[in-house]
């Protein structure tokens, strides 16, 4: 390599023992929320669990301490130079969506892209990639009372409505900040495997994993009719994963009828009984993939797949990685 050139990043390869350097950006009036989100998920290691915790600095947009929302100060631990070695940048909301970016930080990021980094965005922090120009031709998402100023403003990003966050490879922009924890501990999912990044959401005490598709907030957030909630339903569908669960069945066992089941459920879910299902298996199988040497086609049956050549494909889709590929890389020893 010359003495010049600058690192080139695998943005999917296991991390290991060494998962690499994180940045996250500051900027006055930042919300302490999504930076505390990016340094609890990524600084705070468990070596009990097998996770080293990621190397993280702090980067300011302008190059100085900064006032987060409330009148905290915040100082950068590391120069703008930082952005160059780093394989993950994390950009938190930003404070204006009709404010653009300080040129510097664009530039840096689209060298970053240019060189494999990843890029994730929390809230409105994917309007500083838009300015940047790296969302154009993708899909992408962001806070959903801002998704009107995004299309409005960069008509070229496919911007989607009612997602948690969005992965396209080595860009992924989140929703609100809540869904920055969603897209971060994703990330984790990635370099680790389920098994870590499950330990790092019970250490922060929220829910394991919720899929990118699910809705960024619900209309009716408590059951309209008492003592019929999903709970219970979802309980006795995560039991019967080794064998075919049909919509109906799903429904008798919530004591609903199957239209009503359909609409509570995506209601209450933010996604459909046969996604959420799909989830689920492939949940399940990731954990016997990690933690046994069972043969792939009976993990396939374990989690409702007669066809082995099913399984496979569907794993690969709703996973990103052939079975045999996952497991080799986050088996634990």
């Amino acid at each position: 390599m010359p003495m010049n050139a600058e690192p080139q990043i695998d943005a999917h390869a296991n991390a290991g023992t060494f998962p690499g350097r994180v940045a996250v950006i500051i900027y006055d009036q930042i919300g302490a929320f999504t930076l505390g989100v990016a340094l609890e998920v990524f600084g705070r290691a468990l070596p009990d669990e097998g996770y080293p915790g990621y190397d993280v600095s702090i980067v300011s947009a302008e190059g100085r301490s900064v006032t987060a929302f409330g009148g905290m100060r915040i100082s950068a631990t590391a120069g703008m130079a930082e952005l160059r070695q780093a394989r993950l940048i994390l950009i938190p909301a930003w404070r204006s969506n009709h404010e653009r970016p300080p040129e510097k930080l664009l530039s840096e990021l689209r060298r970053a892209a240019a060189r494999g980094a990843i890029l994730v965005s929390i809230c409105d922090g994917a309007f500083v990639l838009a300015h940047a120009g790296l969302l154009d031709g993708r899909r992408a998402t962001t806070h959903w009372a801002d998704l009107a100023d995004l299309k409005s403003h960069f008509p070229d990003i496919r911007a989607e409505d009612d997602v948690l966050y969005v992965d396209e490879g080595n860009i992924i922009t989140s929703a609100g900040g809540a869904s920055g924890i969603d897209a971060c501990l994703h990330l984790v999912r990635r370099d680790f495997g389920t098994r870590v990044a499950n330990a790092v959401a019970r250490r922060m005490v929220i829910p394991p994993h919720r899929d990118g598709g699910q809705r960024q907030y619900v209309a009716n957030p408590l059951p309209v009719h008492a003592g019929r909630t999903l709970s219970a339903s979802m309980d006795w569908a995560r039991s019967q994963l080794h064998k075919p669960i049909s919509v109906a069945e799903f429904a008798r066992e919530a004591a609903m009828s199957e239209r009503t089941f359909m609409r509570r459920f995506q209601e209450e879910v933010g996604a459909s009984p046969k996604s959420w299902i799909a989830s689920e298996r492939m949940r399940l199988a990731q954990e016997i993939l990690e933690s046994t040497e069972t043969p792939l086609a009976e993990v396939g049956l374990a989690v409702g797949y007669t066809s082995p050549e099913t399984f496979r494909s569907a794993f690969r889709r709703i996973v990103g990685l052939p079975p045999s590929t996952y497991r080799s890389r986050f088996r634990q020893l």
